[in-house]
């Protein structure tokens, strides 16, 4: 009993430090990564910038009595070595070679992370390097003459999240198995097993005989297949808790900021004074990470299903090599038929990241260009997203337990519902929205507002079930490394997405158009993600050995 009360102060105290890192690093990609560092980037490049044709005179000048540059109008570009880069596209530029970096990175470390001493390590590493590149836009202004440093410190600062979210979600399927509910079905189990092998080999020869041996495997099977429900349900129900917590800290601090950003009328200062403190509350909430999640040998005792290096020694340059070795060989077409239903579902997984990711920038620049909205009421949804997005994340949950569904039939619904947005801004083309009733079509500000909070109800329950169903189908001890591909099959299609939507504003001049293509990309992932089978998927994981 007290192994028992032991065992569950250890759990509980490794699941607060996981959901105690998602409270930390998630406010870095609301606050920041998506909000304050695109326009901070540019503002940097702006107040640097001088104004097209002639090039002399300044995109932004100081004026008196006022904290807030005056802005000139006209197209602005800035000097990067020998070139001159357009301000909008200096942030695009930055953004691109951060995911580049990041997803280098995350293939790099994918073997390391999955070596029990160095999970944690990594995970506080990589958490810390990026929470100081984000505090460091503290003190550093865009009058400086290393302003161009703030790109070096956008990358640092995504790189740093993007990798050590991998470590992060690889203790995902560890804390999910010891979760009390799964441990208590899988002690049932042992108990039913013990008793069974109490049974004769030998039975006498009568008509019993085959009736007793297929009871005892039917049993078996039912055993298996109500394990297999609990473990799902508790890595959705954790992936759900996590994402809601993440959401819930961005919320706190974007509510923060805004009085810092609404003070000095949305200042190149005021932009740095929200990254700076998102990388604070994110350095702050990985100290309890560091302290409550297994590192070492805790690591190896707690889940001695992990792998040790064969002999004794390790190498972090032989483990690089090894681990973009290891990718090639994941990536072979023998490996893909041996895990066919992990990589349908790695395959529906880029359709919709993408989907989802451009949905959000699609709408976002749709309110500014074509609704003319304030970049306040931009803020508020913002706000509004993530918030929906917690109780998404918390309700479906529920949902699920009510009526029985799995979890890749909620991802299949949720995927639906999110393909009512794309289809409900294509209705602003009917030319009775046109008229005089200015509603509907998403033609108004006030729409954008709904759908906001729509959006956030689906996206954040889809972002903790993706992630809670990938979980199901990695092979045992690897973690990290498919995580890791997981990580990269997200950033890299990332690309995708909004290329195309730039693509068809310049040739249509109108950014609506855009919304087809993204019902398009999102109903693409339905029948792949049909077409996977969970019960062959998850034997696949367990049975699989990499050659």
């Amino acid at each position: 009993m007290n192994l028992d009360i032991s065992a569950s102060k250890m759990y509980t105290k490794r699941l607060r430090g996981w959901l105690s890192y998602a409270f930390g690093s998630e406010v870095f990609v609301i606050v920041s990564l998506t909000l304050f560092l695109p326009i901070c980037l540019e503002q940097f490049a702006r107040d640097n910038g001088f104004l097209l044709p002639d090039r002399t005179e300044r995109c932004t000048a100081p004026t008196l009595g006022s904290e807030t540059p005056a802005e000139s109008t006209g197209r602005c570009v800035v000097k990067i070595g020998w070139f001159w880069i357009d301000t909008a596209s200096f942030s695009l530029y930055v953004y691109s070679a951060s995911v580049a970096l990041q997803a280098l990175t995350v293939i790099s470390m994918g073997g390391i992370a999955d070596h029990p001493p160095h999970r944690k390590l990594l995970l506080v590493s990589f958490g810390l390097c990026g929470a100081l590149a984000a505090t460091v836009f503290l003190i550093l202004p865009s009058s400086s003459p290393v302003w161009f440093v703030s790109a070096l410190l956008a990358c640092v600062a995504n790189v740093g999240f993007g990798a050590s979210v991998v470590a992060m979600n690889s203790y995902l399927p560890s804390l999910a198995k010891d979760s009390p509910e799964v441990v208590e079905i899988l002690l049932e189990i042992q108990e039913s097993t013990d008793e069974s092998d109490d049974i004769p080999e030998r039975v006498s020869e009568n008509i019993e005989a085959p009736l007793i041996a297929r009871t005892v495997s039917e049993e078996r099977v039912n055993q298996q297949a109500r394990y297999d429900t609990a473990l799902s349900r508790a890595t959705s129900r954790i992936s759900s808790l996590g994402i809601a917590t993440g959401y819930g800290a961005g919320i706190c601090l974007l509510i923060v900021a805004l009085i810092p950003v609404t003070k000095l009328h949305g200042s190149t200062l005021s932009l740095r004074l929200a990254i700076g403190l998102s990388g604070i509350w994110w350095a702050v909430f990985t100290l309890p990470a560091a302290l409550w999640l297994p590192g070492g040998h805790a690591a190896v005792d707690e889940n001695p299903s992990w792998p040790e290096t064969s002999d004794g020694k390790w190498s972090t340059r032989r483990e690089i090599v090894a681990a973009w070795r290891r990718l090639g060989g994941m990536l072979h077409p023998r490996e893909i038929k041996r895990l066919r239903n992990t990589f349908k579902y790695l395959t529906a997984w880029f359709l919709l990241s993408d989907g989802f990711t451009t949905i959000t920038s699609t709408a976002v620049l749709f309110g500014k260009t074509s609704l003319h909205m304030q970049p306040s009421s931009l803020i508020l949804i913002g706000i509004l997203t993530p918030l929906a997005g917690i109780l998404g994340s918390l309700l479906w949950p529920i949902l699920q337990r009510r009526v029985g569904w799995s979890n890749l039939r909620v991802i299949i619904i949720l995927v639906m519902l999110a393909s009512v947005i794309p289809a409900y801004g294509c209705l602003g083309f009917l030319s009775i929205f046109q008229g005089g009733l200015r509603f509907g079509g998403l033609t108004t500000p006030g729409e954008m507002f709904g759908l906001a909070v729509y959006f956030g109800f689906i996206f954040g329950a889809f972002q903790s079930y993706a992630r809670a169903f990938y979980a199901e189908l990695l092979p045992p001890g690897e973690e990290a490394r498919w995580y890791g591909l997981y990580s990269i099959t997200d950033k890299s299609s990332s690309f995708l997405g909004p290329l195309i939507v730039g693509l068809i504003s310049d040739v249509t001049g109108n950014i609506r158009y855009a919304f087809f293509f993204l019902i398009f990309m999102i109903w693409a992932a339905v029948p792949v993600l049909m077409s996977v089978d969970v019960e062959r998927g998850r034997k696949e994981a367990r049975e699989y050995v990499y050659n």
